[in-house]
This record gives C-alpha cells, sequence and structure tokens, in this order.
C-alpha cells in the first residue's frame, strides 16, 4: 500500500551553499530511487517558512512511496538521505495517510488514489492530523498574495491545537505549500471556520483569481520522528511503535 512522508531538515552551520546546490542536483538521484513516486524538495520562508525571505538553513522533502518498505529502505541507506543526514542539526520526519486530496501539483494529485482508499474504517479521530495546502501563484498576483497570506500563515502557527505549521516553497514568491500538523480534526475544522482572516483570503483566492495551480490535501499522522525547533512536536500525541 502507498505510503507518504514528509521531512524537515535544518541545517548545521556552514552548509547552506551545498543545500543550495541540492535543490539542482538532488532530485535526479531522487528520480531513481525505487519506490519512490512522486516527490518535492522545497526550501523554507523566514519567520518559520512564512516569511518573504528565505531560510537557507530549513529544507522539506515530500514523498510518496509505493510502500511503508520503499520508504524505510531510503531511510535506511539512500546517500540523498545520509548527506542530508550528516549536514542537518535537526531532522523531523512524519509519516502520513491522505484522507482527502482535490486539485493538482504539477498536473497530478499525488494523493488522489491513497485518499480515495483510505475509508472511513481506516480513520482514527484520536490521532492528528495535517493539512497541506500548496499553489502555483500567478505572477501578477504575487503582491495580492504576499500582503495577505503571509501575516496569516504566521498566525496560524499560533492557532488552538497547532503543534507545528511551516511554509515551504519550490521557487521563491510563485510555487508555495503551507504544512500543519494539529492536535485533533476538530481543533483544524474550527480554526477553518471560525478564524476571520482565514476565511477571508480564502474569499480572496476565488474573487481574484489568485492561483494557476493549488492542491488541498488533509493527512492523518501516523507517526513523528525527530525534532523541529528543538522539540518533537506531536509528542504525547501518538501511540508508541
Amino acid at each position: 500500500m502507498s505510503h507518504t512522508t514528509l521531512s524537515i531538515f535544518t541545517l548545521k552551520p556552514g552548509h547552506r551553499r551545498w543545500a543550495l546546490a541540492q535543490m539542482g542536483t538532488a532530485p535526479t538521484q531522487l528520480k531513481r530511487v525505487a519506490g519512490l513516486r512522486f516527490f518535492k524538495l522545497m526550501g523554507s520562508g523566514a519567520a518559520n517558512g512564512f516569511g518573504i525571505w528565505p531560510n537557507l538553513d530549513r529544507y522539506g522533502l515530500m514523498a510518496v512511496w509505493e510502500d511503508a518498505a520503499a520508504a524505510e529502505a531510503y531511510f535506511r541507506q539512500h546517500p540523498v538521505w545520509a548527506a542530508y543526514q550528516q549536514r542537518s542539526a535537526e531532522t523531523w520526519t512524519v509519516e502520513l495517510a491522505p484522507l482527502k486530496a482535490h486539485g493538482f501539483w504539477d498536473g497530478q494529485n499525488p494523493f488522489a488514489e491513497l485518499a480515495d482508499s483510505a475509508g472511513p474504517a481506516n480513520r482514527t479521530a484520536a490521532l492528528p492530523v495535517a493539512v497541506l495546502t500548496r499553489a502555483s501563484i500567478r505572477w501578477r498576483k504575487t503582491p495580492r498574495f504576499w500582503q495577505y497570506v503571509e501575516p496569516t500563515s504566521a498566525a496560524l502557527a499560533q492557532a488552538v491545537g497547532v503543534r507545528a505549521a511551516i511554509g515551504l516553497g519550490e521557487l521563491p514568491l510563485v510555487r508555495q505549500a503551507t504544512f500543519s500538523v494539529w492536535e485533533s480534526a476538530q481543533a483544524m475544522q474550527e480554526y477553518a471556520y471560525r478564524d476571520v482572516r482565514h476565511r477571508e483570503v480564502i474569499q480572496l483566492t476565488r474573487q481574484e483569481k489568485w492561483y494557476a495551480e493549488e492542491l488541498f490535501a488533509r493527512f492523518q499522522v501516523l507517526s513523528s520522528t525527530g525534532t523541529m525547533d528543538g522539540q518533537e512536536p506531536l509528542a504525547g500525541l501518538l501511540p508508541a511503535r
């Protein structure tokens, strides 16, 4: 059964130039990884990813695998992963089960099939949930996007029930993603429906057609390994493995 992971790397000092080079060279190696069906290697912005300026010390890898065994083999022995591990002060990886996904990422929806197969019987209300939103922003709409989305996304990290939130991107300014992890689906839904700024931004994206392409996905979090900003974001929320 297919398997989804997101890993966040926070570099040790002195490795920024190496990491920037990896954005160009690592995808060629990742395309040859056995069992890796879809991946995106992304940078992040300042202010925990939500600032307009880049954070050259933090990167993310979103991956969809043919099965858990393929993911385990990569994390255990692949040179790309080992190189990031050696140069990172912290890494944090979450295993995810897609529950809902609509829209497109480079013309495809890598999570749709998985979400369709994750029926109600496979969902556990007690587990935390994660949300991924990503978009290709029209160039002429970037000023409006950053005017509204930067402060709104930064506020997301302080919302009740959020355990982690980070902004990621394939390209500065125009290819952006937000990943957040919530203590429960209820906490996530209360924010989505009650936060005035969040609702305003959603309305503006539709009215003003900010995006050339967008995708929304919701996941159940199955496991959390490692740390980000010195903490294990989901400590105490997941059963011991």
